[in-house]
């Protein structure tokens, strides 16, 4: 097999290289495009403001920075191949860029998840041990905060490429997605998958279930604190600079407890409801991240008005 191809729920598998983009002019608008402009504008502009205001180079800071790069990685490595199947008809896509795809998507989304808890993290020592908050967060455990989450990210995704490349695909030529998702793919394979089927499941558990109850708990000493504050407006102050974290958090994992719960209860659903499903989980964190941290932060807000209000003297 050398080809994987097709567009959103109509992905052909054949065995001719013959990969064009060159499919004439756009025959379509599509709201991609504009989820992927403001998704890039938007992480951009945070990046460059945090990298440009050493204001800014604090822990929660550094780690939305992270979260930006992430989204910008996450957004690019699909939504370029859904414009060309929108807009050019090419539903077709090389087996082995299916499995750089693949792996580029799911690894991103582990790290995604590592940084939102970290972020927790950060929100958790600057609340509950703000004293400390300088000596514990550290520049040195803040980058080995980020190469654990690469790590890991990488370590769980690396076999998925390897596994798929020992089956032989016979059960038709489409897959069900506007991009190659690990299960999807695992569905048009012949012989025993149950492996793949339990790995997958597995990771999908351990990251979500894990990394979520973290936050949770992370959130329960926060709420702890906050509510032994002596004034009201103390307390919401403090828990007013979790707001935004808090938004991401549901921005991310709400997508994916919703296809989760939609896979196992409406399996009849029809097909095009778990392929928007799918699409919306990629490109609803990427786009609104920036938002959610441009109107809630004070500090970035300021820049941003700052660097789009300044005017030539």
């Amino acid at each position: 097999m050398k080809e994987l191809g097709g567009g959103c729920g109509d992905n052909h598998m054949n065995r001719e290289v013959n990969m064009s983009l060159d499919g004439g002019e756009p025959k379509e608008e599509s709201p991609h495009f504009s989820a992927y402009t403001l998704a890039l504008l938007g992480n951009c502009t945070l990046l460059f403001i945090i990298q440009a205001e050493a204001a800014l180079h604090e822990p929660m800071y550094f780690f939305l920075a992270m979260l930006s790069t992430i989204d910008v990685v996450l957004s690019s490595s699909t939504l370029p191949k859904m414009l060309a199947i929108f807009w050019f008809r090419d539903q077709e896509i090389n087996f082995s860029a299916c499995l750089v795809q693949m792996f580029f998507l799911h690894s991103f989304s582990i790290m995604e998840s590592a940084v939102l808890l970290a972020m927790a993290f950060d929100r958790y020592v600057a609340i509950c041990k703000p004293l400390h908050y300088t000596t514990v967060l550290t520049r040195p455990l803040i980058t080995k905060i980020g190469m654990a989450a690469v790590i890991r990210a990488v370590a769980l995704m690396t076999p998925l490429p390897f596994l798929l490349r020992r089956f032989h695909y016979c059960r038709g030529p489409i897959i069900a997605h506007c991009y190659c998702e690990h299960m999807a793919v695992v569905r048009l394979a012949c012989g025993d998958t149950r492996f793949n089927n339990i790995y997958g499941i597995a990771v999908a558990m351990f990251i979500v279930v894990l990394d979520l109850l973290f936050v949770i708990l992370s959130y329960i000493f926060i709420l702890r604190a906050v509510l032994q504050l002596a004034s009201q407006e103390a307390r919401y102050k403090a828990f007013g600079t979790c707001v935004s974290h808090i938004g991401a958090i549901l921005a991310f994992y709400t997508p994916v407890v919703v296809s989760s719960v939609m896979h196992r209860v409406a399996r009849r659903a029809a097909p095009h409801v778990h392929i928007l499903l799918a699409i919306f989980y990629l490109l609803f964190p990427p786009m609104v991240n920036p938002i959610i941290y441009g109107v809630k932060t004070k500090q970035i807000r300021d820049h941003v008005l700052s660097l789009f209000g300044r005017k030539d003297v």
